[in-house]
């Protein structure tokens, strides 16, 4: 807490038997002028400057800025923002703890003491990206899949009770609790937080910054937070702002309510897709209008956690009646709720029926109008309706197979379309494809695999698993498919990965879980698991038959991520949809079938069996929500720190300094500190790089960071071998962020990559220049570093669309990376290759690789990184055989912070020499 800079800031509040001390947006409104009309997002922001308000790093033009920001919908201010708190889960916390427990040695080798390395805002890390669903449709899937996650990360683990033991503020979520941002949710988040100092008690706004991108989930709790890269978010926990401008904020107006038979998936993705297209990458999107009195904070969440798939940095909704709501039905206690509502009507932070804020932009939906939708087949903001479902798939596969129409199928079905093993074992369905098909034996059950087949099916990810209505739906669904006879087609994997144990509490109460579980939809853990690509393998025969027939398989998830070789190497199409869509198309075994119109399959009964015959009523699901109870949320998070016994049993060893162990290959002592002096080297232009890929437009951090299944083949699957791993106990490269030597081998190798070096070439390869020898980027980038050759990346817009993960900016600078040229950045990734010390730079407007000619055989020079100012610009000379060509590029280093960052060498450089007291 600093002074504020204007007098009187400072209020008291009381609420029951408790006094609160606040700094008063009423009485900043008195100091800079009006904000009743400010967006409730920026009323946050601005409350955090005056909290921090010192004339150094906040002064009182910050304050005038943000109020001002009224007058055109915008700003061009720079503001040092500090969240109250940090949020990871152990795919990139991992990897952060790895980069404190490596400054603490680097600490130490300067002759300063390591224990000054800590966390000065608290820290919850949750371990859910982990498990894998190796087992599935079985009543021991969870506990098979727990205990084969705790042998597989017994290493990742140790590290993390370290850490645990090691660090101050730093507590973890252990494995098998849930997910991150659900737990977040439904416990952490408390929409005021509370800190004594000097013996009072502040309240203030609960922010945070995460290190997954669907922190925006919290948003629908009223709560500000967002995704940010691991290296950002170390920086903030070690006490550094989050440097931003002062962002754009579009209004989303909702109107009306969901039709009968729409969910809050359908929603979203209406949500997301009109977001998408308007633009809004970079800016805050907040909520409001009436309709938001009828839609509850899961819905909420739901909305907001997809902020990233729209493009924008937070999804908000302000406080209002569903929240205090929400919160009493989670088990917050009731003095917490009593401060939530008094603070918020105190601050002008409470929804007010009919207010209209200013807005940079504004969009209305009236929600009366959504339809039932599912995105794909790669992009989450492409939403296809359900009713085109077929007509997209065909679409995709050029028109070249059969079609059947509805006419047909009836036909089919008059005529006794079943295989021999029965009417309610219809397995075969229709073959779509004819020629294309696969014969399957699995189990004893004959089959063909075609064109368009469900081989994965999974109840996964924050997005969903957090919303009672749809898992409910889910459930509800099931137990009527049950009762028609219907059952799941035995090509298609499924599984059940709520984001907290409360769900499995509320659909055992509502009486639906053994319904899933006869369809498969059993327990398979409590995690990201499908959605983040930790989907397991396909049953063999499966597997086999997809490669033999070359078939175009789906997966259909109810997750928000279905990017290009995220779920399956096996899967080309992925489709997000809502629980009971899963469920749906589970039961259906093909996504070449228009469900609005065409049967499921056959009941019991020999009858077909239509969507709409099992679809549950609104009324149905609003029964079973009933069953839903705060006595779930306080059993589940009573002791949410402890874990299992196999958890508790861990040795923990007792250091400041943690002890490397060059035999580990899960943590291994990265070189990014290595040679580090308390001194920054002078930063120096860039002569004679070489070209290392060139992408086109969309390439995400899932094409470039390391994520999924390694391939045995792969220069990170060759160096595991060559450590003694057998590719069985690969685990996935999420598990392995700790060790930077797997992570480098594996950035850019997604198998769905193109470089534009390489004709007709999918996966992580280059040219190697001059010999022109085709190799992995990996290869050709160690292969460049002998030859002290700097390199550049080529690439398009929107360059770094997707999770905020550092490692796809860790891994491009360790490849020896000096600069991404790119037409436009995703926000995240763009902080991220700065806080690695890699320049982002930007063609000029109406230039990019193809109108230069670039082929990728040019070496690149860069002249101004010298004299560089916060948005400037540098000369870029590319020269080849034909001659040069000089472009004047944009630097996209926007602040004077990330500048500073830059010159240090990357984020976590400056924030070390800061804390020893050299920079």
């Amino acid at each position: 807490m600093n002074t504020p800079t204007t007098p009187d800031m400072l209020s008291t509040l009381d609420v029951g038997r408790h006094t609160y001390h606040y700094y008063s947006l009423p009485k900043a409104a008195q100091a800079f002028g009006d904000i009743s009309r400010l967006p409730v997002t920026l009323k946050v922001l601005l409350e955090n400057q005056l909290r921090f308000a010192d004339d150094a790093s906040v002064s009182n033009d910050d304050l005038q800025a943000l109020v001002d920001w009224q007058k055109e919908a915008k700003s061009t201010r720079e503001i040092g923002y500090r969240p109250a708190r940090v949020l990871m889960q152990d795919f990139t916390g991992v990897p952060g703890v790895v980069d404190l427990a490596s400054m603490r040695a680097a600490v130490a080798k300067l002759g300063e003491d390591p224990s000054r390395i800590n966390p000065l805002s608290p820290v919850d890390l949750v371990i859910d990206h982990s498990v894998m669903v190796d087992k599935f449709g079985n009543p021991s899937a969870f506990r098979d899949n727990v205990a084969i996650e705790m042998e597989r990360n017994r290493e990742r683990y140790e590290f993390l009770r370290w850490g645990q033991d090691a660090f101050d503020n730093f507590r973890v979520v252990p494995p098998g609790t849930g997910i991150c941002h659900q737990v977040n949710l439904e416990y952490l988040g408390k929409t005021v937080w509370t800190k004594e100092v000097d013996g009072k008690t502040f309240a203030f706004p609960d922010t945070l910054v995460g290190t997954d991108s669907h922190t925006t989930m919290i948003n629908g709790l009223g709560v500000l937070g967002w995704g940010v890269g691991g290296i950002e978010a170390e920086a903030a926990m070690l006490g550094q702002p989050v440097s931003m401008l002062i962002p754009e904020v579009v209004g989303f107006k909702l109107t009306g309510k969901l039709r009968e038979g729409i969910t809050a998936t359908d929603l979203v993705l209406t949500v997301t897709q009109m977001l998408r297209e308007r633009g809004v990458v970079g800016k805050f999107v907040e909520f409001y209008g009436d309709g938001l009195q009828d839609l509850p904070v899961a819905d909420r969440a739901t909305i907001a956690n997809m902020s990233p798939e729209y493009g924008a940095t937070c999804g908000f909704f302000p406080v209002d009646d569903e929240t205090l709501k929400y919160l009493r039905l989670t088990g917050r206690d009731d003095d917490q709720v009593a401060l939530v509502e008094a603070y918020c009507k105190d601050q002008g932070l409470w929804r007010e029926p009919g207010a209209e804020p200013i807005f940079s932009d504004t969009l209305q939906l009236d929600m009366g109008d959504v339809e039932a939708s599912l995105a794909g087949p790669k992009r989450p903001q492409d939403r296809v309706a359900l009713s085109d479902m077929k007509r997209t798939f065909e679409t995709l596969l050029n028109g070249d197979n059969k079609d059947l129409s509805s006419t047909e199928k009836g036909k089919w079905l008059s005529e006794g379309g079943q295989t021999a093993v029965g009417v309610e074992k219809s397995y075969e369905g229709l073959d779509f494809t004819g020629t294309d098909s696969q014969d399957v034996d699995l189990n004893g059950e004959a089959f063909k695999l075609n064109h368009g087949a469900v081989v994965i099916a999974a109840i996964t990810s924050c997005t969903n698993t957090s919303n009672p209505s749809v898992m409910m739906a889910a459930g509800l669904l099931a137990r009527n498919a049950r009762n028609k006879g219907l059952g799941t087609k035995p090509w298609v994997k499924t599984s059940l990965a709520p984001g907290s144990k409360v769900v499995t509490d509320y659909l055992a109460a509502g009486g639906v879980q053994d319904d899933l579980d006869a369809l498969g939809f059993n327990l398979v853990g409590y995690g990201c698991t499908t959605c983040i690509g930790n989907s397991g393998p396909l049953l063999e025969p499966i597997e086999k038959a997809i490669e033999q027939g070359d078939l175009t398989v789906a997966s259909v998830l109810s997750g928000n991520r279905n990017f290009e070789g995220r779920v399956h190497p096996l899967t080309k199409t992925n489709w997000l949809a809502s629980p009971p869509l899963v469920v749906a198309y589970a039961l259906a075994g093909n996504v070449r079938l228009d469900l609005t119109q065409e049967p499921l399959g056959i009941g019991s009964d020999g009858k077909p069996v239509y969507l709409q015959d099992i679809w549950p009523s609104q009324a149905e699901i609003a029964e079973a929500v009933e069953k839903v109870n705060t006595n779930m949320f306080r059993k589940e998070y009573a002791e949410v720190f402890d874990g299992d016994d196999v958890w508790q049993s861990i040795d923990v060893p007792q250091s400041e300094v943690y002890q490397w162990s060059d035999q580990s290959t899960y943590i291994q002592h990265p070189p990014f500190f290595e040679g580090m002096g308390r001194t920054p080297a002078p930063v120096e232009d860039v002569h004679g790089a070489r070209i290392l890929a060139m992408f086109g437009d969309s390439v995400t951090t899932d094409h470039i960071s390391p994520a999924g299944a390694i391939k045995p083949d792969s220069p990170a699957g060759r160096y595991l071998q060559e450590r003694g791993v057998k590719p069985v106990d690969f685990n996935s490269y999420g598990s392995r962020r700790g060790n930077h030597e797997v992570m480098m081998r594996g950035t850019f190798a997604n198998v769905r990559i193109k470089n534009e070096m390489l004709d007709g070439v999918e996966g992580g390869f280059t040219r190697h220049v001059p010999s022109g020898e085709q190799m992995a980027i990996y290869d050709a980038a160690m292969k460049y570093q002998e030859e002290n050759t700097p390199l550049v990346i080529i690439a398009g817009k929107e360059y770094g669309t997707g999770s905020s993960r550092d490692w796809a900016a860790k891994g491009t600078r360790l490849l020896g990376v000096r600069a991404v040229l790119a037409e436009s950045y995703e926000r995240i990734h763009r902080s991220n290759l700065i806080g690695m010390g890699v320049v982002p730079l930007q063609f000029p407007n109406g230039e990019n690789r193809e109108t230069l000619g670039i082929t990728g055989d040019e070496t690149i020079s860069i002249d101004g990184l010298t004299a560089l100012t916060p948005g400037g610009r540098v000369n870029v000379t590319i020269a080849s055989d034909k001659g040069e060509k000089k472009i004047e590029a944009l630097c996209r280093i926007d602040t004077a912070n990330e500048l500073e960052y830059y010159r240090h060498g990357g984020i976590l450089h400056y924030v070390l020499r800061k804390m020893i007291g050299s920079a």
